[in-house]
This record gives structure tokens, C-alpha cells and sequence, in this order.
């Protein structure tokens, strides 16, 4: 068996996308062909299947055929280069046991009291997220969400009290819809929110209840 015709993980099907991602950053592909392969790769079960959507991008070694030749794509950088330290509200947060949600092709909700660590990461692909902070129980005033979804839904459910900053989010084809207040943090949570979003939506609202008591006068 040669190695196109091994089977895949989702880890490199995960790696494949961020390689999709970066090359539309760099204008090599237009959203549409990104779209297009990023479907491609998610439906490969082998190695010959996924290397298809990444056989014409400069700089990327696929197995079993020669290098290419180096290029800032996807090599490091010269040796004479010093690489910049990632500012603070950048560096990746670090993944622990009970803080990351991953989801794909799937639907998430936490609702009622449950645990908030004062980082959380999530990973979705294909996926309906729901996080609902009304009875949650924080460990913190001040959390922070990073995200990393791709055609994906995020709902943010937050008490009346609460501020949601989403200014750190970078778009790709998705939407920001925030119809709470920004901050400064007053009440119990202040929710900020960082990360990539492609293809998706994330809404900060308050619960139901609440939007019917504010018409009601209560």
C-alpha cells in the first residue's frame, strides 16, 4: 500500500484547514475555492484525497513527492530573523483538561450551573454552540473564550449584569451579532472573546426571559 492510500485523522484534516486558512490570507485563494476544498478535506478518508486540495500551493512537502522549494508560506523563517513575540490577547491559550470544548458536525449546549474556568477554548467544525452563563458558576470575573470555528454557530446566553467584548474576533465570511453591553465590566461577568471565525455567526443576547421583562417594565 503506498501512502496516498492511507486513511486520515481528524487532526489532519484540522491541519490541512489551517493550511486552507493562511493561503486565503494570502491571497492564493478566493473564498469560494476555499469553501470548495475545505469540503473536500473534510469528506477525505485517505492521504492522496487531502493532499488534492493542497497539490498547488507553494511551500507545502506533500508525502511522497519531492520537496518544494522553501518559501515563507508554511517554512520558518530565515535564521537571520528574529520571530516577533505574539502579543498577550494572542499567544494560544494553553489546553487543559476540562476548559476545551471540540465539536464536529455536532450540537453543544452547557446550561445551568455549571463550572466556568476562567479560560475557555473551542474548536468547532460544522456545529451549533450554545453556552448559557445565566446559572453558571464562575471561578472569575474576567473569562476568556477562544475560538477557532469554521461553519459553525456560537450563542452566548449572559445575565442581565453581564458585558461580552467580541472585538478580538477575526472574520471570514461569518457575522457579529452583540446585543449586550461591551463593557466596562460592572456586574459578575465580563465575557472576551477571541479567535477565528470562518463561515459562521456568534450572537451575545440575554436570555428570553429577561428581554420579556424589559418590555414588560420590570
Amino acid at each position: 500500500m503506498g501512502d496516498r492510500e492511507l486513511r486520515v485523522s481528524d487532526a489532519e484534516r484540522e491541519h490541512v484547514g489551517q493550511l486552507l486558512q493562511r493561503a486565503v490570507g494570502l491571497g492564493m485563494l478566493s473564498l469560494g475555492e476555499f469553501t470548495e476544498r475545505m469540503d473536500t478535506a473534510l469528506a477525505a478518508k485517505t492521504r492522496g484525497e487531502l493532499n488534492s486540495v493542497l497539490i498547488d500551493l507553494p511551500g507545502v512537502q506533500l508525502v511522497g513527492r519531492p520537496a518544494a522549494p522553501q518559501t515563507h508560506f508554511v517554512n520558518a523563517a530565515p535564521s537571520f530573523q528574529r520571530p516577533r513575540p505574539m502579543p498577550p490577547y494572542r499567544r494560544p491559550p494553553v489546553a487543559v483538561p476540562g476548559n476545551v470544548i471540540r465539536t464536529r458536525m455536532s450540537g453543544v449546549n452547557r446550561r445551568g450551573p455549571w463550572q466556568v474556568p476562567p479560560t475557555l477554548v473551542l474548536n468547532s467544525w460544522l456545529s451549533g454552540v450554545t453556552l448559557d452563563f445565566t446559572e453558571a458558576i464562575m471561578s472569575t470575573q474576567v473569562v476568556e473564550l477562544h475560538v477557532d470555528d469554521y461553519c459553525s454557530s456560537l450563542n452566548l446566553i449572559v445575565p442581565a449584569e453581564a458585558t461580552v467584548d467580541l472585538d478580538g474576533v477575526d472574520l471570514i465570511g461569518s457575522s457579529v451579532n452583540n446585543k449586550v453591553r461591551t463593557g466596562p465590566p460592572l456586574g459578575p461577568l465580563h465575557l472576551v472573546v477571541q479567535g477565528s471565525i470562518r463561515f459562521g455567526s456568534v450572537t451575545a443576547k440575554h436570555p428570553l426571559r429577561a428581554h420579556w421583562r424589559k418590555l414588560l417594565g420590570h
